[in-house]
């Protein structure tokens, strides 16, 4: 039993990261930054974080189960795809996006920037279907059930997140069965996934097998224990919910290969990246060439009525003279702007401090 998973806990002033985050960082998978270029993230590319195994399941025989107040209703896949069909373009940010960069580290999967994704996903408005199994109180809430069981700090358990009522019934939540126009691949979800536009990923529930209402509100390990942001592992703390605003650089020039820092030529470039939110709208992206001393406004792209829940472009035209440089990248959405240090919370969750890139622009 030495080797289960303690109670959550933070790296020590001089310890690396070991061997347990590091197999979970193979395990899980972030975007490369440079797939910033694309409006859509090829699946392969989209960031991955699997709790626990991901689930066997041949697409004819997976079922949904719904709790209804006449009992019980099951959904196949072929009775989904007969519902009215959506597709919502949605920004993804896994809640610890950031935590490796946290001093103290928490330990736990140690991303740095990259777990984010923009994907088209494909499916039935989860309102209908709660509908057709007579789910209408507006009081309860709704727990979500994937597939994926699990031990995670001695506790054994399904993958499972509620939602208000209220929430869970917005017309751009889907029940999704495909991704980017094509089968929901398995390490995604599929065949069935929960799809909350404007939330962290932890909502999204992958391999989606049963929805049930509950009062008084659901107290399980993924709403209650984890995805809370806490100071002290007593306090009861804030739930996680929606994401919060962050812009990020497409890397410019060409990486060196161990630090990752970017080497251009002199002269004229342009800056760009995309930037999001869940919380409200954007209203500006600022750009930073000498490390957050200045910062000038980049040109972002209005919002694209289509696609209210994907990322938006900017761009920044910057003439860059040889030597050292740290470039610097920040969103503000109508709540206010990204903030310039990290916020700290034990379980290292929704670090949206501003993006910086070394820089090195080489003799003329």
């Amino acid at each position: 039993m030495e080797r289960i998973s303690l109670p959550g806990r933070v790296a020590g002033p001089d310890e690396g990261i070991g061997a347990d985050e590091l197999a979970l960082a193979a395990r899980n998978h972030g975007m490369p930054l440079e797939a910033l270029r694309y409006d859509v993230t090829p699946a392969g590319l989209h960031y991955l974080l699997i709790h626990y195994d991901i689930p066997y399941g041949l697409p004819e025989e997976w079922r949904l189960e719904v709790d209804g107040p006449r009992g019980p209703v099951s959904f196949d896949l072929g009775t989904l795809r007969r519902f009215p069909v959506e597709t919502v373009r949605v920004t993804m940010e896994c809640a610890g996006n950031g935590r490796a960069r946290l001093r103290p580290r928490p330990v736990s999967q140690p991303w740095l920037l990259e777990a984010v994704g923009t994907a088209d996903w494909t499916g039935v408005p989860l309102r209908l279907v709660l509908d057709e199994a007579g789910l209408t109180d507006p009081t309860t809430e709704l727990v979500f059930t994937g597939a994926d069981h699990g031990l995670e700090r001695g506790v054994e358990q399904d993958y499972e997140r509620s939602l208000p009522f209220a929430e869970a019934t917005r017309p751009e939540v889907l029940l999704a069965y495909e991704m980017n126009g094509l089968p929901l691949p398995p390490q995604h979800g599929g065949p069935l996934r929960l799809i909350v536009p404007g939330w962290y990923g932890m909502a999204h529930v992958k391999w989606l097998r049963r929805i049930r209402p509950v009062e008084p509100p659901f107290d399980g390990f993924q709403q209650t224990v984890a995805y809370r942001l806490r100071q002290e592992p007593d306090e009861e703390g804030v739930p996680v919910t929606r994401i919060q605003p962050r812009a990020l650089l497409e890397p410019p020039g060409f990486p060196d290969f161990m630090s990752r820092t970017r080497l251009v030529r002199p002269g004229p470039l342009t800056l760009r990246g995309r930037a999001w939110s869940g919380r409200s709208p954007l209203v500006r992206v600022e750009v930073s060439t000498d490390d957050g001393t200045t910062w000038h406004d980049a040109a972002l792209t209005p919002e694209d009525s289509a696609h209210p829940w994907a990322w938006r472009s900017w761009t920044f035209p910057w003439t860059a003279p040889p030597g050292d440089h740290v470039l610097a990248v920040r969103a503000s959405d109508t709540s206010g702007p990204q903030p310039p240090s990290p916020p700290w919370n034990l379980g290292g969750f929704a670090n949206n401090t501003a993006h910086r890139v070394s820089v090195i622009c080489l003799p003329s």
